[in-house]
């Protein structure tokens, strides 16, 4: 029976697969998207904190230890009138303009631009207290060494230093937390960055094993059971039924297997039946033949004796017509016996079956050839037997018919040359395979298979005798041993025939005698 369909739409393979490969690539695209994301807040967060604030506190730093120099050297150069004690105010100063040019050049960023007014309240001081406090302090100084020095000038000088200080703090204060900010910021999107990469990774593993289990699940679990339900199917276990689980590919698969199972058994059994009937029909048959041909031997013998009585007793004292009646009488009384036989003998094949033993076949031609010896003798007829022949498993009888009936219709069928016989035998896979061949007159290839056909003639009686069952009969008997017989159809008129049958050889090699 055909395996019902399950109902529900299935997915396809392909479809499967494609479901699969869309879920990686949005996992894919939003662990990309997200990484890339947090990747440039990470980006952000190091630039403000390399590139930018760190760099502003650093020259605000660098400022306030430049400016502190600077001090030193005016209140030494002041106290002392040394020209060596403005060495550090000279380079405080030089340091001082770099920090600064640092310091206003970090605005450019937008992470400074919110401390501008911070910034330009430090390079306000700063300059405020260059301009209006040193350089006038070491030029009153230069010109009168050892001079002294107002109260008011020298607390307007600390007041504007005090005011750059704290200008500094300010900024420094406003810097520090801006930086933190930055560095925390840093950390967190270092952290996201790292997670959306774990988990990325981690939801295509375990998307790509879903994947796996689901292909193995729809894919190759049910293949592997179809295919062994396939197998048990070719094995010869045609009541199987086959289906599967799975994509819609397998069951479809299944479904049409288990169609071609179903329609297979269908015609073997149908095929069973017929080849019931038709062994039936061949054993009545066979029956029939065997009964039909034994029970018309007595009448036949009769008649055939009372014919030939009647051409002992009465022959030339009737009429010329009289005697030609009582011969044809006689004649088709001996024929008809001939032909009983003939078929009494075909109808035995394989009826009367003898325990097959090892025939040497090379001794069986020996003795066909005793057997024909008048007629090879009489027609000069030389049998030669190529090589060594081997040894199979049959009945001596029968095989022993088939090289009589070849060898002999080789002689018969002779063309004017002396008739020659070649035989011959070679392995052939599991089997020995014959050749008999003549110089005789030959066989058309379009009567390849009827000669094959008992009681089939290609030549008149009056040319060739016998009853055209000999062939018949050798093919009979060889695929009675299991084997097959057939006309070598490159043979052509005149050339001789050559004829070829097959005998299974025994599980061990044979070995040839």
């Amino acid at each position: 029976m055909k395996w019902p369909r399950r109902r529900g739409k299935r997915l396809r393979a392909g479809q499967y697969f494609a479901r699969g490969v869309a879920f990686l690539v949005f996992i894919a695209i939003v662990g990309t998207v997200r990484s890339v994301w947090a990747l440039n807040n990470l980006s952000a967060a190091r630039a403000d904190i390399i590139d930018e604030l760190g760099p502003a506190n650093l020259a605000a730093q660098d400022l306030s230890i430049a400016m502190l120099d600077q001090e030193t050297g005016v209140r030494g150069f002041v106290l002392s009138g040394k020209e060596s004690f403005l060495d550090p105010y000279r380079d405080g100063r030089r340091r001082a303009d770099d920090a600064l040019q640092r310091l206003e050049g970090s605005l450019r960023f937008d992470s400074v631009q919110p401390y501008r007014r911070n910034i330009d309240a430090v390079a306000s001081a700063a300059r405020d207290w260059e301009l209006n406090f040193a350089d006038q302090t070491i030029a009153q100084a230069s010109s009168n060494p050892g001079g002294p020095r107002s109260i008011a000038q020298v607390e307007a000088g600390k007041a504007q230093f005090d005011r750059f200080r704290a200008t500094v703090r300010e900024l420094t204060a406003q810097l520090t937390p801006a930086r933190a900010k930055a560095r925390t910021a840093l950390r967190d999107n270092a952290r996201i960055v790292q997670f959306w990469v774990i988990f990325t990774g981690v939801v295509i593993l375990l998307s790509l094993a879903l994947v796996a289990r689901t292909l193995r699940k729809q894919m190759v679990f049910p293949l592997q059971g179809l295919a062994a339900r396939v197998r048990d199917v070719a094995r010869g276990d045609f009541n199987r039924p086959v289906h599967s689980d799975g994509a819609a590919e397998v069951v479809e698969l299944a479904e049409d297997v288990e169609s071609m199972r179903a329609r297979i058994v269908a015609e073997l059994a149908a095929l069973q039946t017929a080849e019931a009937d038709l062994r039936r029909s061949n054993q009545e048959l066979e029956q029939f033949a065997y009964v039909a041909s034994h029970d018309l031997q007595e009448p036949l013998r009769k008649v055939a004796s009372f014919c030939q009585l009647l051409q002992q007793r009465y022959g030339g004292q009737l009429d010329a017509r009289a005697d030609q009646y009582i011969g044809f009488a006689v004649d088709g009384a001996q024929r008809m016996q001939d032909l009983i036989n003939d078929l009494l003998a075909f109808s035995r094949v394989g009826r009367m079956e003898q325990p097959h033993t090892e025939v040497d076949t090379g001794q069986l031609v020996e003795r066909v050839r005793a057997d024909l010896s008048r007629a090879i003798e009489e027609s000069g007829a030389e049998v030669v037997v190529d090589g060594e022949l081997p040894v199979v498993h049959g009945d001596a009888s029968l095989l022993r018919l088939v090289f009589q009936n070849l060898i002999g219709n080789a002689i018969k069928f002779r063309s004017e040359a002396a008739p020659r016989v070649d035989l011959s035998a070679e392995r052939d896979g599991a089997d020995w395979r014959f050749r008999v061949a003549d110089n005789g007159i030959g066989i058309d290839a379009e009567y390849a298979e009827r000669i094959f056909v008992i009681f089939q003639r290609l030549h008149p009686r009056s040319q060739y005798e016998g009853t055209g069952i000999g062939l018949a009969m050798c093919r009979k008997v060889v695929e009675y041993h299991g084997g097959k017989m057939w006309l070598d159809t490159g043979s052509t008129t005149g050339t001789g025939s050559t004829f070829y049958f097959t005998l299974p050889a025994e599980a061990a090699d044979t070995e040839s005698r």
